[in-house]
């Protein structure tokens, strides 16, 4: 086997994150390349919105001002290659700004770009072909705003194989920007599904920046001393797949087990079946050894076979939205804020009944600092605290309709409850609702095209096609209660955890802090007590995957986000605080297990 090793850093996990991440790759991180991820589904749709009102826009700026215009001398002089989402909707207008700025600082790039992402021009005939959404059926709206497949890894390989420096694309699946590199330096084949799935999790890990390096991590207090300057991290991966994980030296944050954990578990669902356009990975049996300071080798990643499919994701206009904030303190300071928000609503809705515009198309009335995110297990200090926000928030069909609230809220101010005080000046802003729509596409309807220094190259293996399917029924089975004498002992004593989205579904994975510790989890966080947990805010099924190779399990709360996104009304629309709500459960472990941890 090949002693070469790829190192691979990852220097944004989205639109906005800190420019800190490619000073410190490019400075001592001593990288091969850079990645950087710049899309969600969100970003998608304000470019497309952007690009209507200039044709040179549509792509993430960022990229172009906080990146590679300080750095772009530094990139060409090592010789790192960068690979980063940023075209968005309008890749060409972003290599364009490359060139302009490569000649402007008088360095020499290749600059490759990964087209075919975007079908928004092919809206219609997608619909007449029956495009369906994934999980209702329901078909693509009339109106779009954006329409993006999901690429996969061969096509910025073929740009990297062709001499690109710079690699740009648009939308294509997250970890790509990472096994791409890999799929070019080590000639990885399509039919190499082990090493593909093992590049997916390279990917996956590095993609997110920081949050797999300590930043986001359960046990804080171990990292908060560095936060200032929280290192971003890098995989140096071998020809097998196998990588370590690490970050540059002199940075903050920590590369553990548990961080790497953690971001493993970040939104994958079935760990048995994380699809990648190019392959189905299964991260079951991923095992993790702490090999030095902030060094982690991670391997045992599986592949099988890829699907036939891409994943399509559209976003839509979907009405309007507006949520204001008042302050209110003091005595009862929660039943005045609840009674004032019930008034607002309904002085509003009465309104909106006399000026002919219709009901509200959504509301929510959220108490912040009351612990409204615990539900039933809400502290009973909290429910008297003197201090609490009131979150009010509504949807409707047409903006003239949450213009009205924003004025009759900010209206309230002397006719309602005392001591209140606004949390931001002036009135609360209206916002266009974005709806997402995801659903399925064959591969063969979507070639990609791939360009170097402005010329078409041939991409081998553009598509990687194949008839692989999700494993079926590979949720757990719920676990009767531990026997005989328990104690209660709080499931942050026992596990570490981190959460986020996945459209409407909340994605919560809980790792032990120690093996043993993993059966009593599992007695205790049966999904009918997660579900329980989240009452008032999960209606659907609550499922949960086991991952013995880290001693971790996932749960998937479906229909927790109220739709998910900027189409929520929910305090955490991302599913970013479920982790912490429930590492505040307690978990029963038999006594004499407990006194031999010494938990009691």
């Amino acid at each position: 086997m090949s002693d070469k090793i790829v190192k691979i850093g990852g220097a944004s996990g989205y639109w906005g994150d800190t420019a800190l991440g490619p000073k410190q790759l490019l400075e001592y991180g001593e990288v091969d390349y850079l990645i950087l991820d710049y899309l969600a589904e969100i970003t998608m749709s304000i470019l497309a919105k952007a690009r209507s009102r200039d044709p040179e826009a549509g792509y993430a700026t960022d990229f172009i001002d906080r990146v590679m215009k300080p750095w772009i001398t530094r990139i060409a002089e090592k010789k790192i290659r960068v690979i980063a989402n940023a075209g968005g909707v309008n890749l060409q207008a972003c290599r364009r700004a490359l060139e302009a700025l490569a000649e402007e600082a008088g360095v020499t790039l290749r600059i490759g770009t990964v087209e075919g992402d975007n079908l928004l021009d092919r809206a219609d005939e997608l619909r007449s072909s029956g495009l369906a959404e994934m999980e209702t059926g329901a078909s693509l709206p009339d109106k779009v705003m954006s329409v993006n497949a999901y690429l996969g890894a061969f096509p910025i390989a073929a740009a990297l194989d062709a001499g690109a420096d710079i690699v740009i694309t648009g939308r294509c699946v997250d970890s790509a920007l990472a096994v791409g590199p890999l799929i070019h330096e080590f000639g990885w084949q399509p039919e190499d599904y082990d090493r593909l799935s093992a590049g997916g999790l390279v990917g996956h890990l590095i993609e997110c920046g920081a949050q797999t390096s300590g930043g986001n991590f359960t046990d804080w207090e171990e990292t908060q001393s560095g936060w200032e300057n929280t290192g971003f991290p890098v995989a140096e991966v071998s020809a097998d797949g196998s990588f370590v994980l690490t970050k540059p030296p002199q940075t903050g944050g920590l590369v553990s087990v548990l961080t790497a954990g953690e971001q493993m578990l970040y939104e994958i669902g079935d760990a048995r079946s994380y699809i990648l356009p190019d392959v189905i990975c299964d991260f079951t049996q991923v095992s993790m050894e702490q090999v030095g300071d902030n060094r982690v080798l991670i391997k045992g990643a599986i592949g099988r076979e890829p699907t036939a499919t891409y994943k399509v994701s559209a976003t839509f206009l979907q009405g309007f939205a507006c949520i204001g904030n008042f302050v209110i303190v003091g005595r009862n300071a929660r039943a005045r804020a609840r009674r004032m928000g019930e008034a607002i609503l309904n002085r509003t809705a009465a309104m909106l009944a006399e000026e002919g515009l219709g009901r509200y198309s959504k509301t929510s009335l959220q108490l912040v600092g009351a612990e409204s995110m615990f539900g039933d297990n809400a502290r009973a200090e909290a429910l008297q605290s003197r201090e609490v926000v009131l979150r009010l928030g509504v949807h409707h069909p047409r903006k003239e309709g949450v213009e009205l609230f924003s004025k009759e809220f900010v209206g309230a101010g002397l006719s309602m409850s005392p001591g209140i005080t606004g949390l931001a000046p002036g009135r609360p802003r209206p916002s266009p609702v974005v709806g997402l729509f995801s659903g399925l596409i064959d591969k063969n309807q979507v070639p990609a095209v791939v360009k170097v220094a402005g010329e078409t190259i041939p991409v081998p293996h553009a598509i990687t096609r194949g008839e692989g399917k999700p494993v079926a029924a590979s949720a757990m089975a719920s676990t009767a209660p531990m026997a005989g004498d328990v104690v209660k002992v709080p499931l942050m004593e026992l596990a570490v955890a981190r959460s986020g989205d996945k459209g409407n579904y909340a994605n919560i994975g809980v790792i032990a802090r120690k093996p043993e510790y993993l059966e009593a989890i599992i007695a205790g966080l049966a999904p009918e007590r997660v579900k329980a947990c989240f009452r008032q805010l999960t209606e659907g099924q609550v499922t949960r995957y086991l991952l013995p190779g880290i001693h971790g399990i996932n749960f998937l709360l479906a229909e927790s986000l109220d739709g998910g996104g900027v189409s929520s009304l929910h305090l955490d629309p991302q599913a970013k605080t479920y982790s912490q709500v429930l590492l505040e459960l307690d978990i029963p472990v038999p006594v004499s297990q407990a006194q031999a941890w010494g938990l009691v």
